[in-house]
C-alpha cells in the first residue's frame, strides 16, 4: 500500500495538493492495536503539517478469497474499485468529527459517481473511529482487494486524485 500511497501523492501533487505521506508500519506485532499505535504518529504529523484531510489507504482483505478483485474499467484502464470506510462514535469513543468526515466522503463519492461511475463501492459505516477524530475530512479508503494487481490499484489513484481535485476546488 505504500507504493499506492506514493502514486496518490504524486498525482495529488500535480493538482497542487501538499501531501505528507507517512509509510510507518503499525500492524506489528498484530493488526489488533494498530490504530492505538498509529494515533501518536498521526498526532505528531499534525503538529507540523496541519490538515483536516487525513487519508488512511488500505487494501480490502475481505474473506480468504485471494481471487476477489473488484474492478471498474475507465477508458482503457482497469482500476481497482475504491471504498470509503467511515468511523462513527457508535463504539463509545469520542468522535465529534464523524459527521463532517462522512460529508467529506459523500462529496468525494458523488463527484466520482459523476465523473467515473463504478469507481467507488458503497460507503461503509463502522462503530469505530479509526483515528478519524483527528480531522474533519478523515477517512479510510480501501483500494481493491486481495485479487487486484498493483497496476489496477495504481490506475485507481489517477482517477481518485482527479475526483478529489474536482470535488475540492
Amino acid at each position: 500500500m505504500a507504493r499506492v500511497g506514493d502514486e496518490l501523492t504524486t498525482y495529488l501533487g500535480t493538482y497542487g495538493f501538499q501531501v505528507n505521506h507517512n509509510k510507518d508500519y503499525h500492524d506489528y506485532p498484530a493488526y489488533t492495536g494498530s490504530y492505538t499505535r498509529s494515533l501518536s504518529t498521526v498526532q505528531n504529523i499534525l503538529q507540523s503539517f496541519s490538515s483536516d484531510m487525513i487519508i488512511d489507504l488500505h487494501r480490502d482483505a475481505i474473506g480468504s478469497d485471494e481471487t476477489y478483485a473488484p474492478l471498474v474499467k475507465i477508458g482503457e484502464d482497469y482500476c481497482a474499485q475504491l471504498m470509503f470506510v467511515m468511523g462513527t462514535d457508535g463504539g463509545g469513543l469520542s468522535h465529534p468529527n464523524w459527521n463532517s468526515n462522512l460529508k467529506f466522503a459523500i462529496k468525494i463519492q458523488e463527484k466520482a459517481n459523476e465523473l467515473y461511475p463504478g469507481l467507488f463501492k458503497p460507503i461503509v459505516l463502522r462503530n469505530s473511529r479509526y483515528n478519524q477524530h483527528l480531522g474533519k475530512a478523515a477517512c479510510i479508503i480501501e483500494v481493491g482487494a486481495t485479487g487486484n494487481t498493483l497496476e489496477q490499484t495504481l490506475n485507481s489513484m489517477k482517477y481518485l486524485s482527479k475526483v478529489m481535485d474536482e470535488a475540492l476546488k
